[in-house]
Order: structure tokens, then sequence, then C-alpha cells
């Protein structure tokens, strides 16, 4: 799989991979990729079927998703890093925590859910088939965002490129691999110290679903932020740069 990446940031660092949501590319890391580079190796790939990575026919799985980063980290010879993923990259991540612990240092788990399946997804997929991306930007922006952040002109224009360049069959597939996702039950497994962040305001993993995720997972603990919608990252920027240097150990 040839996945579209960027590595920058002081060589021989520890390395910082970032994983992007369902509907967003590389570009959602923008505001952080200064604040970690100072300390980290910083590595941010796009999903399939988003950005610069093709999307092959799907359906997709989680494992498949995974395996992407895992073959990433072979192709550039990393043995381990520490991983942030938003929505559906912190499903990749907690994946990944799951079912190769020597490959994630550290974890931090943005807006996203560890039960989060159900028909609406395949009922989402079947949309983005017959319609195209463009159907998904008017619904995705008020989810992403609190109202007033939703609004902005630089917001909309960025993240509604993002959603209408992203590929419709990778998109589907994407939200057919959520569909069929089994991790939670497998929480206990992971290992990695895990810092998980939540947005108040956030309709579709609300505050509740990172709860259930660090009651599941040893020594993980919760942070949530307001204003703040589903991409916390982008709305707080300077308190997500915060946590996440205090929690991969970099310079606050």
């Amino acid at each position: 799989m040839n996945v579209n990446h960027e590595l920058t940031g002081p060589e021989g660092a520890p390395v910082v991979v970032l994983s992007n949501s369902l509907g967003t590319d590389m570009r959602l890391w923008d505001e952080q990729v200064p604040a970690l580079t100072g300390s980290f190796r910083v590595l941010r790939y796009d999903q399939r079927g988003h950005g610069g990575t093709e999307g092959k026919p799907g359906p997709y799985t989680l494992a498949q998703l995974g395996g992407d980063v895992l073959e990433l980290l072979d192709r550039l010879d990393i043995s381990e890093a520490h991983f942030a993923g938003v929505s559906l990259g912190g499903m990749t991540g907690m994946w990944l925590a799951e079912h190769a612990p020597e490959r994630i240092g550290r974890l931090a788990l943005i807006c996203t859910s560890a039960d989060l399946g159900g028909t609406a997804w395949l009922d989402r997929a079947a949309t983005v088939r017959a319609n195209g991306m463009a159907a998904m930007v008017e619904p995705s922006l008020p989810r992403w965002f609190t109202p007033a952040a939703a609004e902005r002109p630089d917001v909309r224009a960025k993240f509604g490129d993002m959603i209408t360049r992203a590929d419709a069959e990778g998109y589907a597939s994407c939200c057919e691999a959520i569909a069929g996702m089994d991790i939670f039950d497998d929480l206990p497994a992971i290992t990695a110290p895990t810092l998980v962040i939540a947005g108040a305001e956030d309709p579709a993993t609300p505050p509740s679903h990172a709860e259930r995720i660090a009651a599941g997972v040893a020594g993980a603990r919760v942070e949530v932020l307001s204003p703040a919608a589903h991409l916390a990252n982008a709305e707080q920027p300077e308190a997500v740069n915060r946590l996440l240097l205090e929690h991969f150990g970099g310079a606050a």
C-alpha cells in the first residue's frame, strides 16, 4: 500500500505518528506539527482514500488500516513510535496498541470511540457511493466544530476541501471499517501509557466514549476540552499541543 506521508523534525528524535479522522487528511495536524517537531520526529500520513493515499476497493477493516501503519513504519525503519489519532485515527491507534504493542510507545486518543459500530455507517457508505463526497460537507462541519468555529470562512474552506478531495470509495470503505470494528473487548490488552482527549461539545464521540476507553485501559487518563466538538485538536490546538507534549515527554 502506497501511503502518502510526511516525516519532519530532528533526525534521531523519538517518532510521533499522527493519524487523521474520517473525511480529513494530514492537514488536520497543521497546528500540532510545529509544536511537536521541537522535540520529536513527526510522521503524519493519510488514511486510505484520503489526501494523497489511494482508495483501494473496499470494504476495509481496522486490521488493514493498522497494517498500513505497520508497513509504513517498516519501510521507514522505525521500530517504535508514539501514536496520536483523531476519531478513525484513534481507532487505528487502539488496534495497533492491542495487536502490535511492541511498536507503540505512548498512545494519545482524541475524540474517538472503541464501540461506534452500527448500520448508520453502512448507510453513510451507501450515500457517499451514490452521491459523492460533496454530499458530506454540510452534515460534517457542524459535527466537527462548535457553531462559532463551523461558520468561520477559513474553517469551512480548509475542511470542506479535505472532504471533497477524499475518494468516495475510500471514504465509504473506511465507514465500513468503523461499522465492523471489534476493539472494545481487547482494551485491557493495551499496555501503552494512554491519554484520552474528548471535546465537551462533541456530538459524534462525546466524553462518555472517552470514559469507556479509559475504564478499559489500565492507567489511562481523560482530559475534556471546551469549547470543542469532534476535531478538538483543530479547535483547541494550544490545549491539545500542551497535553500531547506532556504525555509524550516533550518540552512543553
